[in-house]
């Protein structure tokens, strides 16, 4: 309050049970209004530490997209044609790659249902050809182009090989189909590994090669002919 003399302190007038006005300090004045105000009685309803940082994030994101809405031209509306054009972008690169393989392929990725013999899994093919299911009338069709070689024992028996392993491994064994041998590697790989779609086209180019197989003779190296000889 302020007198003739000059200025003194402000300060809180609380009357005391005998309604007598009792002159206080600021600062104390201020650390028991604190600490009337920490007890739990006041706090009921405060949302929980949870909400809290939940509320905390959605200000961060609200704060950061209006930032990114000026910095972009023609303000909200230009910031939503640039996001609809990243989305775009990374749809195109995605349809053109298609989806990321996995790091890691299991331990028999040629074989995941266990060992069958070549007949079967040409069977499994024709049966999922008939169906149009393409995809997996692809693949039955390469195992059954591996599984043959190993039963002529054209390749040895491994498990946990890959089609292209076995493509590669083949094809030093049998040059003249070296090439399709890879091509039908990656087309199993595409449908398999790629998140790509076969036709029947795919199918069949593959199940020629599987017959073409059947009747090819495999090619000496130089130390076995010169031992044939």
């Amino acid at each position: 309050m302020s007198g003739a003399g000059g200025t003194t302190p402000a300060r809180l007038l609380i009357r005391a049970s005998g309604d007598i006005p009792v002159d206080t300090p600021r600062v104390p004045a201020r650390e028991a209004a604190r600490h009337e105000l920490s007890k739990p009685m006041y706090h009921e309803n405060d949302p929980n530490p949870f909400q809290r940082a939940l509320d905390h994030v959605w200000t961060w994101i609200g704060d950061l997209l209006s930032s990114a809405s000026g910095a972009a031209p023609g303000g909200p509306a230009g910031l939503i044609v640039l996001v609809l054009i990243v989305i775009a972008l990374i749809a195109a690169l995605l349809w053109r790659l298609g989806t990321p393989q996995r790091g890691q392929r299991t331990a028999d990725a040629l074989f995941e249902n266990g060992p069958r013999s070549a007949p079967e899994h040409r069977a499994a093919a024709e049966a999922h050809a008939a169906a149009g299911r393409w995809n997996q009338a692809v693949q039955e069709r390469m195992r059954a182009i591996v599984r043959s070689l190993e039963e002529r024992t054209l390749l040895d028996p491994r498990p946990g090989r890959t089609a292209d392993e076995a493509a590669v491994e083949a094809g030093r064994t049998l040059p003249a189909h070296a090439a399709r041998l890879r091509a039908a590697a990656r087309e199993f790989d595409d449908v398999t590994y790629g998140g790509r779609s076969a036709g029947q086209q795919a199918y069949l180019t593959v199940r020629a090669l599987d017959l073409d197989l059947e009747s090819a003779t495999p090619e000496l190296t130089g130390a076995l002919r010169g031992a044939a000889e």
